[in-house]
């Protein structure tokens, strides 16, 4: 059976601090068939500074004159919020993530029961960080954006020295920017990942559309990530870079189909093809009348469809034979 990649809705923090909002991100995850749906846990106060810049991206998207700290503040949601959503989720049906931006909100999420730590690519070079994440025991994913191989390494090594085992972490390619550029995509370097540390891997995606995911499935990536939300038109930092419900239903149909399509590293014939081999494969037959005696030989002899006389392959074995029996034009040669 072809592996079945784990797709997780990143709705981060689309929600724009509304807990209503959240549980719509939530239902529609659900609707698209995602396995989980995923937001952002942090307290702003503990994750910036006040003197903190916006990245570019959040500039075009959000107030130029509001600070990072300010925009932060008004996307965080509390415990109370995060443990109603977890709740909401398993009434739903569908995986609950969140990605802890704190030491606090790792505890937080621990104690919660989440499947995944999800370490974001801006925590990948946060020593004390990453021990807290390997010390919870809980299977890691690890998004590499902004990274060198070498950095990589450094995170995996920590993860790894703190007991935490390879075939628990998931390492996955990415690129920071929203959106990515294509030409900056670089999604190869998920096999370099793959080859260099011996880890599942996995694609973190912030293109337009969902043509990189599809074809991060199908290069083996064990996990995707994309964000979505409601309406791309809403103001926030990252719904313009995010699939709406509509798209995230069709990117999660499209990699379920890649996975089908995919199978086995076995080359034979397929049940649905065995039909044809008849219909489109040759015989060896007479291109000529042929009186019984005659020398069988590439005057008196074609290859012509239904294949279900002599094959083709026999040719050299057939000339120089004597025909067993009179044969008409077209019939079938036997031997």
């Amino acid at each position: 059976m072809p592996y079945k990649t784990l797709i997780i809705a990143e709705a981060g923090v689309n929600h724009n601090g509304d807990p209503e909002m959240a549980r719509r991100l939530i239902e529609e995850a659900k609707r698209a068939g995602a396995d989980y749906v995923k937001f952002q846990t942090f307290k702003a106060d503990r994750l910036v500074d006040a003197s903190a810049a916006k990245a570019e991206y959040q500039k075009q998207n959000t107030s130029f004159a509001e600070s990072q700290l300010d925009m932060l503040r008004r996307l965080e949601l509390s415990c109370d919020t995060f443990s109603e959503l977890a709740s909401y989720c398993r009434e739903l049906g569908i995986g609950f993530l969140s990605t802890p931006f704190d030491t606090e909100s790792i505890h937080f999420l621990r104690a919660l029961g989440v499947d995944y730590m999800k370490i974001p690519s801006g925590e990948i070079t946060n020593l004390p960080y990453l021990r807290e994440i390997a010390r919870t025991g809980i299977p890691v994913i690890m998004s590499t954006g902004m990274c060198s191989l070498g950095d990589a390494e450094a995170a995996l090594d920590v993860l790894l020295s703190e007991g935490m085992p390879r075939e628990e972490i998931t390492i996955l390619h990415c690129n920071t920017e929203y959106p990515t550029p294509y030409e900056d995509v670089n999604l190869r370097a998920m096999l370099t990942l793959k080859s260099a540390f011996g880890t599942k891997v996995g694609y973190s995606d912030h293109t337009k559309g969902f043509e990189v995911p599809l074809a991060a499935v199908a290069l083996g990536a064990e996990v995707i990530e994309k964000h979505f939300t409601l309406d791309r038109s809403l103001p926030g930092p990252d719904h313009k870079a995010s699939l709406e419900p509509d798209e995230l239903k069709a990117m999660v149909s499209s990699i379920r189909n890649i996975e089908r399509a995919l199978g086995t590293t076995v080359k034979r014939v397929s049940p649905s093809e065995r039909g044809n081999i008849k219909v489109a494969r040759k015989s060896i037959v007479a291109s000529r009348d042929i009186t019984e005696g005659e020398i069988l030989d590439e005057s008196n002899l074609a290859a012509r469809r239904p294949g279900d006389g002599l094959s083709p392959m026999r040719w050299d074995e057939i000339l120089g034979r004597r025909a067993v029996r009179n044969f008409k034009s077209g019939e079938k040669i036997e031997i």
